[in-house]
Order: structure tokens, then sequence, then C-alpha cells
């Protein structure tokens, strides 16, 4: 069921891609392309405060080869040139996830929704550092009541900007969350990720997923979630 409703999703990705561009429609996120760094957003899990052996997800600049907290190691992260209907430029930072003793660090935000139909996305890229790291990660992402992404990273390519997006159909207006959670194993250096240019957008299309009530357990879900991964990583 999940993989095919996630197949559902880049399709109709795919699709809205070939339609009309979301410019010039308000992103309903706040700094949804991180220029003014983490502001808007809500750090969750662990770690969010920093020490020798802890690293917070941090903006990072595109094009940096500079350590963290500014780049991604030494590696000179590109800036999104994949498609995407968020109305939103690239810019020149994101959102970088790299701890390797991550237990659902994450970023999570509330919007207020009013009943209507709403495009919802985000744009995802694995470091090749980072991804050459023997042990694994998992990244989640869940944007007003839909996943959108549930993987491990090795399981998809690096240095490759991809976009998710799916279309939501809120029935009761109220506060929605966008979330995302990551999780390492705390076994050593571990895969990470950076998150950019996300959205929001209302929309006239139809055929999206119902989401009948405001998402308020929706952070507490996806957290269980990634903290269900993570324990089964460890037992393995």
């Amino acid at each position: 069921m999940k993989t095919n409703f996630l197949k559902t999703l880049c399709a109709t990705a795919v699709l809205g891609f070939a339609a009309s561009s979301a410019q010039g429609v308000p992103n309903l996120i706040s700094n949804g392309s991180f220029e003014s760094g983490l502001t808007g957003w809500t750090q969750t899990g662990s770690p969010i405060v920093s020490s020798p052996s802890t690293f917070p997800i941090v903006a990072i600049t595109y094009g940096s080869a500079t350590p963290y907290p500014t780049g991604a190691y030494g590696e000179a992260v590109p800036a999104p040139t994949n498609a995407t209907l968020s109305p939103d430029a690239a810019g020149t930072r994101g959102a970088y996830f790299v701890d390797d003793h991550a237990v659902n660090q994450g970023l999570s935000q509330s919007i207020f929704l009013a009943a209507g139909s709403y495009r919802i996305g985000f744009d995802v890229y694995a470091p090749a550092n980072g991804y050459a790291n023997f042990n694994d990660a998992s990244f989640s992402a869940q944007i007003a009541g839909i996943t959108l992404a549930n993987y491990m990273v090795s399981t998809r390519t690096s240095t490759v900007w991809t976009n998710f997006s799916g279309l939501a159909t809120i029935v009761n207006a109220g506060f929605y969350l966008a979330s995302f959670v990551f999780n390492t194993p705390g076994q050593g250096v571990a895969k990470d990720v950076v998150i950019d240019r996300v959205f929001v957008v209302a929309s006239d299309e139809t055929g999206g997923r119902v989401i009948p009530e405001p998402g308020s357990l929706a952070l507490f879900g996806i957290a269980l979630v990634g903290l269900a991964t993570a324990r089964k990583r460890r037992n393995a």
C-alpha cells in the first residue's frame, strides 16, 4: 500500500510539472527554502544542542566546500535545479541533517489550512561524502497528513536532487504539520541528507488524498515510525 501510494504521488508530481507552474502562488510554508536559516522551523528529537559528538540540523550554503556548520564537511552541495511546483526559488541554502547519533531528529512547522485542495512537496539530496559512510540513515517526510517519503538513504541515488510531491484535499480547516524526521544507528559515521523548497500551495486540482481532520498528532506519528525503524536496525 505504501509503495503504491508513493508511486502515485510521484506520478502525480510528474503530471504536475507538465502543467502550469506554481510561480506567483503564495507558499504557505514559512521559510520553505531555508534562506533565513531555520527561522520558522522547530527542531525536535535529539540532538538539538551541539556538542563535540552531536550535530544539530543546520542551514548550509550551496557551492561552499567548507566544514560543518556552513557546509557539508567540505563537499560543495549544488543548489537544486530539478523541476518543482514550489513558488520559491532554490536560493543559496538548504537544511542539512548529518548527526551520527540522531534519534527522531527533525524539523517541523505548523500551518493553518482552510478547507480545499493543496499541492505539497519538497526536494531532497544525499551528499556523496555522507553516502560513502558505512552506516545507513532513515528519512521520513510528512506534510498535511500525507507521508511523502519514508526510506533508507542507501536506497536512493546520491548527488541527485529529487522532488517529492502530492495533492491533499483538506476537509476541515485547522493547523496541519510539515515534518521531517532523521534517524541514524549511533554506531559510527552515517549517511546524511539535505532538504530544500518545502511548499504548500493552494490548488484548483481535484482528486487528492482526503485529509478529514487537522494533523495535531502527525509529528508524533511520524516520530514513532522513525523510532521503530531505528530500533529494528539496532536489533538487526
